[in-house]
């Protein structure tokens, strides 16, 4: 994965696990942002694919944070400078794929052979349900999910439609 994806990463996956926190303690805290992580990875890997993609976002800055604050109606939260760092269409592909396993299976298998395990994405057990709640809700994250829904759609191939 090239370096520049890495700051996008973190902050996108911070922004979902501050905007759908986990609803328990620190082991469904930690949870959480582990199925976070994951799914913003196969979004930023899937949106970024090749160096030059993750070099021009090194470069030009994904766009931060404030649109996804306003869907969502967290609009004048902190000026942390990581919020600049989050990528909106990451964000809304990573909740695409936390509200849709399918979804998030044919994501994972467009990713290049050996690009990692997405264990906790794929197959979430009930504790790691438990703990994701609200990230994995698709109602709750529907606003943000639709922001770019088609793109990651057309992505993954032009006949693609979540499943139901």
């Amino acid at each position: 994965m090239p370096a520049h994806l890495s700051p996008v990463i973190a902050a996108t996956a911070q922004w979902l696990t501050r905007s759908f926190p986990a609803p328990g303690g620190a082991l469904s805290t930690a949870l959480c942002e582990i199925q976070a992580r994951q799914a913003v990875t196969v979004a930023a890997r899937l949106r970024h694919p090749t160096p030059v993609d993750a070099e021009l976002v090194g470069l030009a800055g994904p766009g931060g944070a404030t649109r996804l604050d306003g869907v969502t109606g967290a609009e004048g939260l902190g000026s942390e400078p990581w919020r600049s760092w989050v990528d909106e269409v990451v964000a809304s592909w990573a909740a695409c794929l936390l509200s849709d396993a399918g979804l998030a299976a044919r994501a994972v298998a467009a990713l290049p052979p050996g690009s990692g395990a997405y264990h906790r994405l794929l197959f979430p057990d009930p504790t790691d349900r438990r703990a994701a709640a609200l990230l994995r809700h698709p109602d709750l994250v529907s606003p943000v999910a639709r922001l770019h829904e088609q793109s990651l759609l057309a992505r993954l191939g032009h006949g693609s439609t979540p499943a139901a």
